[in-house]
């Protein structure tokens, strides 16, 4: 018979706690960054000059179409042969953003070129600068169409720093592998992990919701 003990791995909560805390805070960071990132790089596709539209195009397309793990493994072994060194956690926020900021700049786009000519053409006629039609009257009706949208791409990559432990980050499941290789209950350790990356991910999901309705986009 199968026996579960449960008990062996929730003794070491503090170590759970701590890298869901370390999880948070990396989500956190790259979130905040990662969506000014695709905020601007989706102005530069739909408003911007024509060569640095072509520029945000190739970073975009290099992104999507790569694999994370990819990515953070050249940022963290790659970088550092240029004489780039950077810490697990810094080269996972770096990673995260880069990620993020692509995903969220196509979405964004998706948003501006929804908004109806007429309305920026009244913003234009009531003497706005580009600037300001873009921020008062283009981006919060966008970002509200697309929030969530921005919202799930968020917690794709809150999911994805799962990797970062490859790093030695010392988030949730960097944690999780260490529970496990001490006292050999892997699938216990596995399952409170996922457990506690499901509860982080249905809190983010009601957060962002409220934060973008009291805060972003106003309604």
């Amino acid at each position: 018979m199968v026996s579960l003990d449960f008990a062996a791995v929730l003794t070491d909560w503090p170590l759970l706690l701590r890298g869901a805390a370390i999880t948070v805070a990396l989500t956190v960071v790259s979130a905040v960054v990662g969506v000014t990132v695709g905020v601007l790089c989706g102005w530069a596709r739909a408003w911007g000059p024509r060569l640095l539209a072509t520029a945000v195009a190739v970073y975009v397309e290099l992104i999507r179409n790569t694999p994370f793990i990819v990515q953070l493994f050249f940022i963290f072994f790659g970088l550092p042969s240029l004489g780039v060194r950077l810490s697990p956690e810094a080269a996972s926020v770096l990673a995260m953003v880069i990620n993020l900021g692509a995903y969220a700049a196509e979405i964004v786009r998706a948003g501006i070129e929804s908004t109806p000519r007429g309305q920026v053409e009244a913003g234009l006629s009531l003497a706005l600068s580009r600037t300001q039609v873009f921020t008062r009257v283009v981006l919060p009706p966008a970002l509200a169409r697309v929030w969530p949208a921005l919202v799930s791409q968020i917690i794709i990559v809150m999911l994805g720093s799962a990797v970062c432990g490859q790093i030695a980050a010392q988030e949730l499941s960097y944690f999780a592998n260490l529970i496990q290789s001490r006292n050999f209950r892997a699938f216990e350790a596995y399952i409170v992990a996922t457990l506690v990356y499901l509860a982080l991910a249905v809190a983010l999901r009601q957060l962002l919701r409220w934060i973008g309705g009291r805060f972003i986009f106003g309604r």
